[in-house]
């Protein structure tokens, strides 16, 4: 069979209505790794639902118990043709955000899909099942194609924990390095740069959550008492962010700003275009960096955020100055960053600005990676998705946000490519969350031809690559 009809058959599986029905399936798992009590729907997803299906293509699967010691068990899948093959660590997670029934539309669960048009509603349908099972679905047509020999082997890692945070995935790959072992990282999950556009992202920005806490006086005084006399903890930690970022969000600390962007990076940024889709928000241009482009602020550069900020009760607002504020604030960073010293460069920037009043603790941390564009693995990946589609696929050097990609890329030290199959405006992590039955179709035919065209050529890039597979 020629690449042409492989790819032909897998989109078969989104025209005759098995990707639906599998992903049916999939939806109505509860697996919200948030909540405790769902741990029993995240062993059945992968004993019940995943198991069965890699087994039938020749997988061996064990499911393994969470080295941190909560429920969240990680399936590792292996099916080795022959050594010395070409191996692909392939990754999804089967763990969803809650549910929040209560806030979908009527009409609207959930836990059942329902396609509206060209929208696959249900949770998971875009973060992660649906990615996971259109990439399982196209290997499993390309098998048949090639009459049950790929031409590399295979490892697939799906864990259940992603959303609260991967918690173990790191001691276990740490652990399991020899099963785990690979020449290339091919994964979906996040959404494209737009849902008319194939994209292939090499990494992640990373993030560090950070608490600011200034605690005056034990207790709230009368304002009408005391107010002009006492310090507002508020009113200082409000300046004390303002000194970390300007009113135009450039980042002031000079520890928290990245270097210059590489030249190979600029020049995939410069190909790209942010936002203007349907639902996108409108871009505020004067806000971020001065001297970059849309694309360079997202995905090239830091970015500092306030998530949170509370003094007093909101709710009910009394005349008392407020004994303590508090604030989360997240950095978003890229590779180069000096994120590990970040509690050192936050306190020491506010004592010079007089804040030494404020508290700084460091809380979620997780590693920037970034792949260069001009990578074989990635020259070879950009190619086949451009002999499937007929488009020029955008070139992320690595996502706007965040994925244990770290863990892949700096852990297992594996060249990481990214093929998402979202959009931006899925409503991810958000009620109404929704696929795009057009972007799977169109997911399958290029995993198909992904699959195919590293069963042909994998050996050649992985010889190209040995040297350059680094981290920009």
């Amino acid at each position: 069979m020629t690449r042409e009809k492989a790819i032909l058959h897998a989109v078969e599986a989104f025209d005759n209505g098995d990707l639906l029905a599998t992903l049916a399936r999939r939806v109505a798992f509860a697996t919200e790794s948030e909540v405790p009590d769902q741990a029993p729907a995240q062993h059945a997803y992968l004993n019940d639902e995943l198991v069965p299906r890699l087994a039938a293509l020749g997988f061996s699967c064990e499911v393994h118990a969470n080295p941190a010691g909560v429920d969240l068990p990680i399936l590792v899948a292996r099916r080795i043709e022959a050594p010395g093959l070409p191996t692909v660590l392939m990754y999804g997670h089967g763990d969803v955000v809650r549910g929040n029934a209560a806030k979908w539309e009527a009409g609207r669960d959930p836990w059942r899909l329902q396609v509206e048009g060209d929208r696959w509603y249900g949770r998971g349908t875009a973060d992660n099942k649906g990615q996971h099972s259109i990439n399982l679905e196209a290997m499993a047509r390309v098998i048949a194609a090639r009459g049950g020999a790929l031409g590399f082997n295979t490892t697939w890692l799906i864990e259940t924990g992603e959303e609260a945070g991967s918690p173990g995935l790191s001691a276990f790959c740490d652990a399991q390095r020899d099963l785990l072992a690979a020449d290339v990282f091919i994964a979906s999950d996040g959404p494209r740069l737009n849902a008319a556009r194939p994209t292939l992202f090499m990494g992640s920005r990373g993030a560090v959550n950070f608490e600011l806490k200034l605690r005056a006086r034990e207790r709230g005084y009368h304002s009408g008492n005391w107010g002009g006399l006492l310090a507002n903890p508020a009113i200082r930690l409000m300046h004390a962010i303002g000194s970390l970022v300007d009113a135009k969000g450039r980042i002031t600390v000079p520890g928290l700003r990245p270097p210059p962007i590489p030249t190979a990076v600029a020049e995939a940024l410069a190909d790209l275009e942010v936002g203007g889709g349907e639902d996108d928000p409108d871009i505020n241009a004067w806000w971020g960096e001065p001297g970059l482009s849309a694309p360079e602020k997202v995905f090239g550069w830091n970015s500092l955020d306030v998530l949170t900020f509370g003094a007093g009760d909101p709710a009910k607002p009394v005349n008392a100055i407020p004994p303590e504020a508090v604030a989360w604030c997240q950095l978003r960073f890229v590779v180069g960053t000096d994120w590990r010293a970040l509690q050192a460069h936050v306190t020491e920037h506010l004592r010079q600005g007089g804040f030494d009043d404020v508290e700084v603790r460091v809380g979620m941390q997780a590693g920037a990676t970034r792949l260069s564009p001009d990578s074989p693995w990635v020259r070879w990946a950009a190619a086949s998705l451009e002999r499937t589609t007929g488009k020029r696929p955008a070139l992320l050097p690595n996502l706007g946000g965040s994925l244990p990609n770290d863990i892949f890329a700096d852990q297992l030290g594996l060249p990481t490519l990214w093929v998402p199959h979202s959009y931006p405006a899925c409503a991810q992590h958000a009620p109404n969350e929704h696929l795009l039955g057009s972007v799977a179709r169109e997911g399958l035919a290029i995993m198909a031809g992904l699959f195919w065209d590293l069963g042909d050529h994998g050996a050649a890039v992985r010889e190209q690559a040995v040297p350059s597979s680094a981290t920009a």
